[in-house]
């Protein structure tokens, strides 16, 4: 994966810097080539439409992009999605409107960056852990009423005019990355913390001082001291970004964001004028992409987990459980206030009820998978 560092601290800062702003921040745009085409299909000129992703680099633009090449190939050439980089229409919490508009025609997101239009936009992506994975809640919406309930808040209570499909289980998020190491509750308080969404209520309810920044700010912000710890996602993620660079306790394991996928949406309008074989695309190269993606994950998260501690010296870490327990603790102090929306309450039902029967199979079923790994591996 990663050969050893040879590169001067002050090469690795500015190839860094180059990565950040070419690949992370920067606007731009990507168009995401399509196999050869029939005879037949040639003929005719192909639907074309404008995806922007959230992302200009690193593996979650690999993951949109894996998306957009899978519909390209399976249409044969007659439906064809352009991928455009972060910014390159619109500036990220401006795309969800910008699609429901029609100013571009689709987008590849997590709820979480609209999350400030409604409180419940978090229960798809960034919501309490009711002991399930990004698997089961992916589950829930395709087969427990989580689709048809996102449909009702994004058109009957957002009225927006936007269709949407989620893709790609994310394994739980690390709590993070951290100056100091900790070992209790009294550790993290006071800490100027990063996180989004639902997750960022929970944290402050713990003592934490939160701030919501963008992915290619985090590394910088905390260069600088302006936070003291952070979360992103993932070790290859949080490595691409350097986290590795300005602090060295990485913890893993965490409630605060547990279970999340992406989001891909597209204009109603658009999706509704296409021809029912290029709809069906549109939805099952976002199931075929989901699968992908939990594959991929396995390998690049894990590879890289393996260098930030061989090559960067990082120090890895299990959350300690009480940390995680007083998470759940915050959660459900957290929860009251927006149970008071009627459809916050009914989404968070529709959750429980479905991994109440879930979980019951899920943890009567599942071998000791831990006990088989240290038999094996330890």
């Amino acid at each position: 994966m990663v050969s050893k560092v040879t590169k001067t601290t002050e090469e690795t800062t500015n190839t860094r810097r180059k990565f950040l702003k070419g690949s992370i921040a920067a606007a731009g745009t990507a168009a995401v080539g399509f196999p050869m085409i029939s005879n037949a299909a040639s003929h005719s000129k192909p639907v074309v439409l404008k995806l922007q992703g959230a992302w200009g680099g690193g593996i979650f633009k690999e993951y949109a992009v894996d998306y957009v090449r899978r519909v390209n190939e399976m249409s044969g050439g007659s439906l064809k999605i352009d991928y455009l980089d972060v910014g390159a229409v619109v500036k990220t919490a401006e795309m969800q409107t910008a699609v429901s508009k029609g100013v571009i025609d689709g987008a590849h997101l997590v709820t979480a960056y609209w999350y400030s239009k409604n409180a419940a936009a978090s229960l798809f992506g960034t919501g309490p852990c009711w002991g399930w994975t990004a698997n089961q809640l992916l589950g829930w919406i395709a087969y427990g009423g989580g689709q048809q309930l996102y449909d009702e808040l994004m058109n009957d209570i957002l009225q927006l005019d936007i269709v949407g499909f989620f893709s790609g289980p994310m394994p739980a998020q690390p709590l993070g990355w951290f100056k100091k190491e900790i070992s209790s509750v009294a550790d993290m308080k006071g800490l100027k913390y990063r996180t989004v969404g639902l997750a960022a209520n929970v944290m402050q309810e713990m003592g934490m001082s939160v701030v919501q920044l963008p992915g290619g700010e985090i590394q910088p912000a905390m260069e600088r001291g302006l936070i003291d710890a952070a979360e992103f996602n993932n070790p290859t993620s949080d490595k691409d970004f350097g986290m590795q660079d300005v602090a060295k306790n990485y913890y893993l394991a965490s409630f605060h964001q547990s279970q999340e996928s992406f989001e891909i949406i597209f204009n109603k309008k658009k999706y509704e004028s296409l021809s029912a074989e290029h709809k069906a695309i549109l939805k099952y190269a976002a199931e075929a992409a989901s699968a992908d993606m939990s594959w991929k994950a396995q390998d690049r998260y894990s590879n890289d987990l393996v260098a930030l501690e061989k090559e960067h010296g990082v120090k890895v870490h299990r959350t300690p459980n009480d940390i995680m327990l007083a998470q759940l603790d915050a959660w459900d102090k957290v929860l009251p206030k927006f149970m008071k929306d009627p459809y916050f309450a009914k989404v968070v039902e529709s959750q429980k009820a479905w991994m109440k029967r879930v979980g019951a199979f899920e943890l009567t079923n599942a071998p000791d998978y831990e006990g088989a790994y240290n038999h094996y591996f330890k």
